[in-house]
């Protein structure tokens, strides 16, 4: 029993109870006693407080700084971009003026008007008439993915996006049905137009189309839409809105009116006649 009222009187060490209470008198765990651990506390206050101080002016005098270049920027932007526009207005002035100036020579050389009817044809001027306005768009909760690669065994996408190669039987089916002109989303097509992918993106002769893609056909509107939708690539659309969610309309139109290709020129040749020969 006398060991047990020994290690209950002195449950704490001699030594580490000396320890506690010369650590309380001395106040080891407060501010440093001596002058010289002081100074060294206050000199690091005040450098800490003058590097946030630095820290905040230089921030205050590039504030003003940076929003001026930002201005600057925008401003620049504007301007480019009234450049542009005007520079693509000439463009459209000028691919006018050759038109009118080609179709005048065309008529002069006794083209007339099956030069008219060719330039229709090839793109070469602006047409409008009856047709119909085709609208195809990704499906509401259209996934990214395959990276326009190759079409599942059934011959569809499984992502809900509309492929290149959709809007290639769209237009392909729409000239079988009896479509005279064809553009999409303000691109007007001919012979020499290519409809292709880059990444999850449709270009038409190398330009980026965004969705929705609106298909306008000049033709007989209501035959021409009746044709279209019991054709294969109709069906085939169809096939796409029923299955993957894709989001078709098509409407007959009283006057749809499409641009000139750019950069399209007709050429008209003559039969080569023996007085011609000698």
């Amino acid at each position: 029993m006398s060991l047990l009222t020994n290690v209950m009187d002195h449950s704490l060490d001699d030594g580490y109870a000396e320890a506690a209470a010369r650590k309380a008198t001395e106040g080891a765990g407060a501010l440093p006693r001596t002058a010289r651990a002081k100074l060294v506390l206050a000199a690091g206050l005040v450098l800490a407080a003058l590097v946030v101080t630095v820290g905040a002016v230089q921030a205050r005098v590039a504030a003003p700084v940076v929003a001026k270049e930002r201005e600057e920027l925008i401003d620049r932007i504007d301007r480019e971009t009234e450049a542009a526009d005007n520079l693509e207005s000439t463009v459209d002035k000028l691919r006018d003026d050759v038109s009118t100036r080609q179709r005048k020579a065309l008529e002069h050389s006794g083209g007339g008007e099956r030069a008219d009817l060719v330039g229709i044809l090839a793109g070469a001027v602006e047409v409008h008439g009856p047709g119909v306005k085709l609208v195809v768009d990704d499906a509401k909760e259209a996934s990214s993915g395959g990276g326009g690669g190759p079409r599942e065994t059934a011959g569809f996408s499984d992502t809900g996006r509309v492929r290149d190669r959709d809007m290639q039987r769209v237009v392909n089916g729409l000239w079988a049905s009896g479509a005279e002109a064809v553009s999409i989303n303000g691109q007007r097509l001919t012979a020499l137009s290519a409809i292709r992918a880059a990444g999850e993106a449709i270009l038409v002769d190398n330009k980026p189309l965004v969705p929705p893609y609106t298909v306008l056909a000049v033709g007989d509107g209501k035959n021409l839409s009746t044709r279209f939708q019991d054709s294969a690539d109709g069906l085939y659309l169809n096939a796409l809105q029923e299955n993957y969610g894709i989001r078709t309309a098509i409407s007959v139109v009283d006057d749809v009116r499409l641009p000139a290709a750019p950069s399209v020129i007709v050429r008209t040749a003559q039969p080569r006649t023996e007085k011609d020969a000698s």
